[in-house]
């Protein structure tokens, strides 16, 4: 018998992606495994030179994961106790906890309503002289307004750490992610638009000496080896992880304009299904390259919304569902709920909605029927 799971659209199916490069993907395991060369080595070091001119950066530093490459980048950067370093309210929690974690404070910013990255007239306000950085993240995709935010911080004389976890290969008026501020952090978690098979990460950066420190960081701040010359972490990405990320690599922008040209696909559908005006749908400001790691709208009654789409198989997920100022770890920082309205609503009315690249006409039309039903019912 055929379940309504069966006969749906999952959010992501990592399968399709698999199928056409299985034998690429194969081959290069076996390579690493004959090789019995796990950590580090010549695949890292391949894919590091990979990356580097992919991502127009001047060096480029594979670690063990999106949220290690984050830490790795405050920890090179020397933030510490004492220190406060101003973030969105509303990402994935990682931004905010590799802050806390080096003993530092996170103070946070409003996003802005349509892209839902970091508000960036609020940030030259929010700069204190305590304010050792700025965190940006590119959410879901699409870059954050970089110009006032890199000019607010070079006035305040600080760094700018850019979390493009979620957005490798887009671009801000030409400019790729990860390469505008002094710093870029990347995540290959396998839902990434280029996915390892586990966790994997990557630090970007065009100044040379903070390139040395995050290889120093990677590898327990040994130099040489059983010399430490700085209390580092076990950041190394591993062989295998560079090897599966080596293939995937020139396949990546093809899928990225995959994903584009289903968002564009759902724009047109959700406008033949008369539902414009109760589907937010995300916007790609002139200019801007959205990569559409994920695809974001927003819908009264979402968890109405969602529960309905469940039943029709239908998968979705919500991205993210408390911000950071609601966090009941970070309940000491002293804000309250009301405090960053736009991150609040963004969390009550936002799902995401399938968009992988292999995902099919058919199967987006299938999503949008069900969505007009779900808003039907709720």
């Amino acid at each position: 018998m055929t379940t309504k799971a069966a006969a749906g659209v999952p959010l992501l199916d990592l399968q399709a992606q698999y199928a056409p490069i299985r034998d690429e993907i194969l081959s290069a395991l076996t390579r690493v495994c004959d090789s019995q060369r796990f950590i580090l080595g010549p695949e890292v070091e391949a894919l590091e030179r990979d990356l580097a001119i992919h991502l127009d950066a001047g060096d480029a530093i594979a670690v063990s994961s999106g949220t290690d490459a984050l830490l790795a980048a405050m920890m090179a950067l020397g933030i510490g106790p004492g220190d406060d370093v101003l973030t969105t309210t509303y990402s994935f929690f990682a931004t905010a906890g590799c802050i806390s974690r080096l003993g530092a404070t996170p103070r946070l910013v409003d996003i802005d309503p349509v892209t839902y990255n970091l508000a960036a007239d609020a940030v030259r306000s929010a700069i204190t002289p305590q304010t050792r950085a700025i965190v940006v993240v590119h959410l879901y995709g699409q870059c954050a307004d970089m110009d006032p935010i890199l000019a607010a911080a070079r006035d305040a004389g600080i760094p700018v750490i850019e979390d493009a976890a979620q957005a490798i290969g887009a671009r801000y008026h030409g400019r790729q992610a990860g390469s505008m501020g002094a710093i870029g952090c990347f995540s290959f978690f396998p839902s990434k638009n280029l996915g390892a098979f586990g966790d994997g990460g990557l630090v970007t950066t065009g100044d040379g000496s903070l390139a040395r420190e995050v290889r120093l960081l990677r590898n327990h701040g040994a130099e040489p080896k059983y010399i430490h010359q700085r209390i580092g972490g076990n950041f190394r990405l591993d062989a295998i992880q560079a090897a599966v990320l080596r293939v995937k690599l020139p396949h990546l922008a093809r899928w990225s304009e995959m994903r584009r040209a289903n968002a564009a696909a759902y724009a047109e559908l959700i406008d033949d299904a008369g539902l414009t005006d109760r589907v937010g749908l995300p916007q790609e400001e002139p200019g801007y390259t959205h990569i559409y790691n994920q695809f974001i709208v927003r819908v009264e009654h979402r968890d109405r919304v969602r529960a309905s789409l469940t039943e029709q198989g239908i998968g979705t997920e919500v991205y993210y569902p408390v911000p950071f100022h609601l966090q009941p770890c970070f309940a000491s920082l002293g804000y309250a709920r009301g405090d960053f309205p736009h991150a609040e609503r963004a969390a009550d009315e936002t799902l995401a909605l399938p968009i992988y690249g292999e995902l099919t006409r058919d199967q987006q039309a299938l999503v949008v029927a069900a969505l007009a039903q779900a808003i039907k019912r709720a």
